[in-house]
């Protein structure tokens, strides 16, 4: 038979103090939902838990802030029939409660030499005492005291249940804490929230940007409680740092003046390093070696400053605040100040390119396209920091330089075909270059590395309606800047916009220059039907003067045979008078056909031009050359019409030459135009002056000839303009002038006929 141990009943005391724990640690799993528990309840189940299992004891809790090294005397909590609230027996400075923290162990008045209870617990009656410090995580929370009537020790058991609720006491503080801390950051975070979202609304709200600088300043002071604030902004040439907006009460003398970036200053050291700082003490080293004085008249003692930074790296300037109290700012003044410096930086992208879309719609509106580009072309490096920028347009299959700015280095022209410029045309779609020194893409690598360009941002410039973009926007930025546009989609973005009203500046001047054109050809016709009426009606009277002359001589000859016959040099001058006035009649005939409309038709280039060069007749000193004449396509002209602009051209031609040098003259075609060059190696037309030579009353060539370089051009614009064509002028004035007439080439239908 097993021999078996009596079951011996388990210490009342024992039971309840499980019981206890289970209540306890039920209720500390409540604390902090939605008000069910709160720590006071949990920590006044503890100590009545604490007077169960000691008889006849008093228990109290105070709360201990390990931060500023206190006790929290509103947080006493107690039990006990014995005990007495209020009663004056909060910790002492150097009492066992202390000791008990600041040794991280339990104090027994029993044991510990020179452990003196509290006078005003010892006059209520307590013998013995037992202090227990409430520690989590080497964090001391609050303490526990339990005291005696009897002067006695405790026993273990009591010491050992004890302990069990000193560390449910510690942990429900520490969350009571923990919860609080959390609570409070909550609200702070939600008040950052709310004043970033007004920083944000600001930004649209405000029409200048000094007055959104000055909300934005303003909340940072509200929410890092600091007194004193500056903005100060990176003027254009990058060497100052200039004041914008400013804050605080009581200024006496603010230091505003423009501050070197290079100066000894701890703004200046935040805008060279682009990053934050916190300066718990100005007097301390070695920022006492460098403060610059917010203001004359005031003592500051700490410092908070952070760079404005936008998404492509560019630095805008730095936000500052200061107080004249030490250590008044820390790591979330920091983080919530660098949010403000992020809204203050999109202030100043948004109205810089508002501000700068505006001047260009002005332009837009009253300048040449020319201009508009060049404007844009600067505005680009500004808006985004690059170092160079360009503006191309698409002429057959190249890309032509119209635009630069920035020092830019380039070919006039490049091949659309075989280079990052024309990838970008070809795809319609921006493209972003790293390391043009090392891209293999771009067409001249010599370039990139003379002139130190690294990244390269590069957008097409498209009309719309799904049509070919017109040509392509580049900026150029060298490994020495700071910016980084390449990875920043708002530059991205910036470009894209300049790159629309760029293809505005190209689209409006082709209106006007078509709606010049339509005015011109229409003042024209106006004219030539005008000078038509008045030509007609001269004609007419010439006709019944000049017309007469024939037949008088005819009655002369019929009446007077007799006297011709013996008089034959009077009969050979009466002939010649008949001729020429029958000739005369004929010339006013032929020179009124031009006045007259054009009947447009298919007319062949090569036969005119040939038409033309045989009627003037060009010294023997003129050598005429004609290449790809007969392969061009017919053009909408007039036959007659056509001959007389060439040799409107080849005698301008010969007589800028004085009758000695060569003419060439050839063509080529598109879809819609067929384009005639027709070039003298003669002294040239200076560029001054071609605007000009195409007026009426220009004579380029001198009084001793009158209209023979005026005239004849004059005409020949006109002409072109009737035809639906144009005519430019090319020449440095130095080597020789080239005349390129393009005229309507004749469409064919599905069949192939005209």
């Amino acid at each position: 038979m097993d021999a078996r141990m009596p079951l011996t009943e388990p210490d009342p005391r024992l039971l309840d103090a499980l019981a206890s724990l289970n209540q306890i640690g039920e209720a500390m799993n409540h604390i902090g939902q939605d008000g069910a528990v709160s720590v006071e309840t949990a920590l006044k189940m503890i100590v009545e838990s604490a007077t169960r299992v000691v008889p006849g004891a008093s228990a109290v809790i105070y709360s201990y802030d390990s931060r500023v090294g206190e006790f929290d005397l509103a947080s006493r909590v107690s039990a006990g029939e014995w005990d007495q609230s209020a009663t004056g027996d909060q910790p002492r400075p150097a009492g066992l409660g202390m000791r008990a923290i600041h040794q991280r162990r339990r104090v027994l008045s029993q044991e510990d030499a020179g452990a003196k209870i509290h006078p005003v617990r010892a006059q209520a009656g307590a013998k013995s005492m037992c202090v227990f410090p409430l520690v989590v995580a080497d964090e001391a929370v609050g303490v526990l005291y339990v005291y005696l009537l009897d002067e006695r020790p405790f026993s273990q058991l009591e010491l050992l249940m004890l302990d069990n609720f000193v560390n449910l006491a510690a942990m429900a503080i520490y969350h009571a804490h923990h919860l609080t801390r959390m609570q409070r950051n909550l609200t702070r975070k939600e008040d950052e929230l709310n004043r970033l979202r007004r920083a944000g609304l600001l930004i649209s709200s405000r029409l200048r940007l000094e007055d959104t600088l000055k909300a934005i300043l303003q909340m940072a002071l509200e929410v890092t409680s600091a007194q004193y604030g500056i903005f100060r902004l990176l003027d254009p040439s990058g060497e100052f740092l200039v004041m914008r907006a400013i804050a605080g009460e009581h200024l006496n003398r603010p230091l505003v003046e423009a501050l070197p970036v290079n100066a000894n200053s701890v703004m200046s050291w935040v805008a060279r390093n682009r990053q934050p700082i916190c300066i718990s003490d100005l007097n301390a080293a070695p920022w006492s070696q460098i403060y610059y004085p917010f203001d004359a008249g005031l003592q500051m003692r700490s410092e908070l400053a952070v760079p404005l930074i936008g998404a492509s790296g560019r630095l805008e300037g730095v936000l500052n605040l200061e107080s004249p109290l030490v250590g008044a700012f820390g790591d979330d003044d920091s983080h919530l100040l660098q949010a403000l410096a992020t809204q203050a930086v999109i202030a100043i992208q948004e109205v810089r390119l508002l501000d700068a879309l505006q001047e260009v719609a002005r332009l837009l509106l009253s300048q040449p396209y020319q201009k508009v580009l060049q404007h844009l072309s600067k505005l680009a490096c500004d808006l985004l920091d690059a170092s160079a920028s360009a503006i191309w347009s698409v002429k057959d299959e190249d890309l032509l330089l119209d635009v630069s700015f920035g020092g830019y280095q380039h070919g006039e022209r490049i091949p659309l075909n075989d280079s990052l410029t024309g990838e970008v045309v070809r795809s319609g779609q921006p493209l972003v270059a790293h390391d043009l020194r090392a891209d293999e893409r771009f067409h001249r690598p010599d370039l990139a590395q003379s002139q130190n360009w690294s990244r390269a941002l590069i957008v097409p410039l498209l009309p719309g309606d799904g049509k070919q973009p017109l040509g392509a926007f580049s900026v150029y930025s060298s490994s020495a800047a700071t910016g980084h546009f390449a990875e920043s989609e708002w530059d991205k973005k910036v470009l894209i916009c300049l790159a629309d009203y760029a293809v505005l500046a190209y689209q409006n001047a082709a209106r006007q220059e078509a709606l010049l054109a339509a005015q011109e050809q229409r003042s024209i016709a106006e004219t030539f039907a005008a000078v038509g009426d008045i030509t007609s009606n001269l004609l007419h009277h010439l006709n019944n003067k000049v017309g007469t002359i024939p037949v008088r001589i005819q009655g002369i000859e019929d009446k007077c045979e007799d006297a011709l016959a013996a008089n034959p040099y009077l009969a050979h001058n009466l002939d010649e008078i008949e001729r020429c006035a029958a000739e005369a009649m004929q010339s006013v005939r032929d020179s009124l056909l031009h006045l007259r409309p054009i009947r447009l038709e298919p007319v062949q280039v090569a036969p005119r031009i040939q038409e033309a060069i045989q009627t003037i007749k060009l010294p023997p000193g003129i050598y005429v050359q004609c290449e790809t004449l007969e392969s061009l396509p017919m053009v909408m002209a007039g036959g007659s019409t056509l001959s007389l602009l060439f040799t409107n051209l080849l005698e301008n031609a010969a007589d800028a030459m004085d009758g000695q040098g060569k003419i060439q003259i050839s063509g080529r075609s598109d879809e819609n135009w067929v384009e005639i060059s027709v070039s003298d190696n003669g002294p040239g037309i200076p560029p001054y002056l071609h605007e000009h030579i195409f007026e009426l009353n220009f004579s380029g060539r001198g009084a001793s000839r009158p209209g023979k370089l005026g005239f004849g051009l004059w005409w020949v614009k006109t002409l072109m303009t009737r035809l639906g064509g144009s005519v430019g002028v090319e020449s440095d004035g130095l080597h020789g002038t080239t005349f390129r007439l393009r005229l309507p080439r004749a469409q064919v239908d599905e069949r192939g006929q005209l």
